[in-house]
């Protein structure tokens, strides 16, 4: 009788209207109710009727009121929502086509589909992987959710799914472009080639490595310094900026690697092929050359140039390394030639890396972390590989290689594709300050940590403390990686200027910096300079790569350690990461991260305090962990759903605080 009043409507309208307003995001719970978080400390609660309109991580505007003496928040319009497109699973409800977000706080939403006019719904069953995409939304006016499949990414039971999937989920390829029938040098026509055939360049890659684009050659001096020469694979003789394969490789930006495999950004009948530098083959190449001191400070006597060349050996990290450390190696031993060359290499990686100890940034050593997979790809082990001396001699002369064209593209063209680092962020710059100050670190000046002399002073003093506490602590107020256009320094190398250009089969930013250096060799105008977008492009490339390698690797760490909460095995892990919440922990044995929930240090909360902000985990106020530690753990639950692995600390604190 009343429900069709225009009174009561407009008065109901007038009332909401009157009500406050306030704009979040939902955060849904596994109980039917949720909350709107508006800040990180300020949060309203939901009722389930409510909640049947909005998804978790809906932003959405919502009216605020009392009920039953308590604020409520009812969404009332969407701002943003959670799903646009997705990753989810089929679920058949009733023999009608449902999808399955693949997310954690969505895994109980199962939103009615449908598929899109080019697909069949007989091709779907329980489980499948597909790309969906939300087209109705209650808070939109519509009569409930409802979805679209715009893709089958691969089917329930199938053991790839980790990288297919994944790779659907960040809009990332699968597979390497398509080569052409044929391909044909497009050298400029004043560019000449010098001939190098004769110079015996080694290769050092991995074992299985075919994409093989740097070749190396040394020679020291009577008087402790070294000729050094660095010859690069050109895929840019085959490949012109108007080309449509140029446009492929942008749009990849490089190649994927993932855990066991990788998607190249080029073909492999160019990358693995026509380009790689493969032993007794002669290749076009763009080379540096330059003198490096006994005390390896590199000469002023850079030099760009384009050559032919020939691998005359085509060797492994593994047996070079050997064999450096060893004077043996039962796989391999050199000819007297390339024994020479390996050794005048070794001694200039180990000036170079001397220099940078004491005048740059040098990482600390930490292993890569390997899964070996069966044809079927299940993990067969993972392995924990340390960079030895042939990685090292390899990093190093690739290092050097790039600061040489960083210098070069900076005073010929000042532009090109630039690796840089701010150091710290601007507006942390008075706490780091503060820090540094406190734990004694020499000359903590805002005014010195804002040069790259006085930031890579500092880390070099953070990494001769006793622990990585502070080391771990400063991370978090340090600036993020960026590639720019400009020549800009990249404080966290501690250096003036960088510019890669030594893996053009890999990177797009790469191939841009061949054609500079080869405008410079033949001293015109360049054919292709990077535009204000391409660093922002490949920034995103590159996180996108890092995110689906991490996603593949939790999947597969998940799936390797479903048995380890019922084993009890006991694992050494290092803290990385400290919240309110708990920590996060990689186990040193094989990289998988695990978190550790504060109540699995101490149910007691009054008793325990994690502190985010001071990196440290506290009982009755005394630190009991902190950043870096290293500590003893077993895990409690993997979550192969999810891919989530929770941890518990072997180290059990008492009930009750001792009198």
């Amino acid at each position: 009788m009343f429900q069709d009043n225009p009174l009561l409507a407009q008065l109901k309208q007038d009332i909401q209207e009157n009500l406050p307003k306030k704009e979040g995001t939902i955060k849904a719970t596994d109980k039917g109710f949720g909350f709107l978080e508006v800040d990180s400390k300020n949060s309203f609660f939901i009722p389930p009727p409510y909640m049947k309109k909005c998804l978790h991580g809906d932003k959405v505007m919502a009216i605020v009121r009392t009920e039953k003496e308590r604020e409520v928040a009812e969404p009332q319009e969407l701002l943003e929502p959670s799903l646009e497109r997705f990753i989810g699973r089929v679920k058949m409800f009733k023999d009608k086509l449902n999808v399955v977000p693949d997310h954690p706080q969505l895994k109980k939403q199962s939103l009615k589909a449908r598929t899109s006019k080019d697909l069949n719904n007989a091709d779907f069953k329980e489980g499948d992987w597909v790309v969906a995409h939300l087209i109705r939304h209650p808070l939109k006016g519509d009569n409930g959710f409802f979805v679209e499949i715009s893709k089958k990414i691969t089917d329930a039971d199938d053991k790839i799914a980790p990288w297919w999937v994944t790779l659907a989920k960040n809009d990332l390829p699968n597979s390497e472009p398509m080569g052409i029938d044929e391909w044909s040098l497009k050298d400029d026509a004043d560019l000449v080639r010098e001939d190098l055939t004769d110079i015996p360049f080694v290769t050092i890659d991995g074992a299985s490595t075919k994409d093989m684009d740097d070749a190396l050659y040394a020679k020291k001096n009577d008087d402790g310094s070294f000729d050094l020469t660095i010859a690069i694979a050109d895929p840019t003789a085959y490949i012109t900026p108007e080309d449509n394969m140029d446009r492929v490789a942008r749009e990849r930006g490089f190649t994927i690697y993932l855990p066991g495999r990788n998607i190249p950004m080029l073909p492999r009948d160019l990358a693995d092929e026509l380009c790689s530098l493969m032993e007794d083959e002669i290749r076009p190449t763009v080379c540096c050359s330059v003198s490096i001191s006994a005390d390896g400070v590199i000469g002023d006597d850079i030099r760009f140039f384009a050559a032919n060349m020939k691998s005359h050996a085509r060797l492994a990290y593994e047996n070079v390394s050997d064999w450096l450390e060893t004077g043996h190696c039962d796989e391999w031993q050199p000819t007297e030639t390339i024994a020479k060359v390996v050794s005048d290499l070794y001694d200039f990686s180990k000036a170079r890396a001397d220099w940078r100890q004491k005048n740059a940034v040098v990482f600390p050593d930490r292993p890569d972390y390997r899964f070996e997979l069966s044809d079927d790809n299940d993990v067969v082990a993972i392995h924990a590989d340390m960079r030895r001396s042939a990685n090292r001699l390899v990093e190093e002369s690739m290092i050097t290689a790039n600061i040489c064209a960083g210098k070069a593209l900076s005073q010929h063209f000042s532009t090109g594709v630039f690796n840089t680092h701010a150091g710290f962020k601007e507006e942390k710059l008075a706490e780091v300050v503060e820090l540094m100050a406190e734990h004694g670190a020499p000359n903590a000046t805002a005014e010195n940590f804002s040069t790259v002399e006085g930031f890579a002073a500092l880390r070099r003093w953070l990494a001769d403390q006793e622990t990585s506490y502070l080391d771990n602590r400063i991370r978090k107020f340090q600036s993020y990686s960026e590639i720019a256009n400009q020549p800009l320094p990249h404080f966290a190398m501690g250096l003036e200027v960088y510019a890669t250009w030594t893996s053009p089969i890999r990177k797009y930013g790469d191939m841009i910096n061949h054609r500079l250096l080869k405008a410079m060799i033949l001293g015109k105008e360049p054919v292709q300079q990077p535009d204000d977008t391409v660093g922002e492009e490949l920034a995103l490339h590159r996180k996108h790569h890092k995110m689906a390698e991490r996603n593949v690797g939790d999947w597969l760490y998940a799936r390797t350690l479903a048995d380890e909460p019922e084993k009890g095995t006991v694992y050494q892990g290092e803290i990385f990461d400290i919240n309110r919440a708990g920590m996060r922990v990689r186990l040193l044995a094989n990289g998988a991260m695990a978190f550790v929930p504060a109540s699995l240090i101490l149910a007691n909360k009054q008793r325990l305090e994690c502190n985010g902000d001071n990196g440290t985990v506290s009982v009755d106020k005394e630190v009991v962990f902190q950043l870096g530690d290293t500590l003893e753990l077993q895990l409690s639950e993997v979550n192969q759903e999810n891919r989530s692995i929770v941890g518990k600390p072997v180290q059990v604190f008492a009930d009750a605080p001792e009198p």
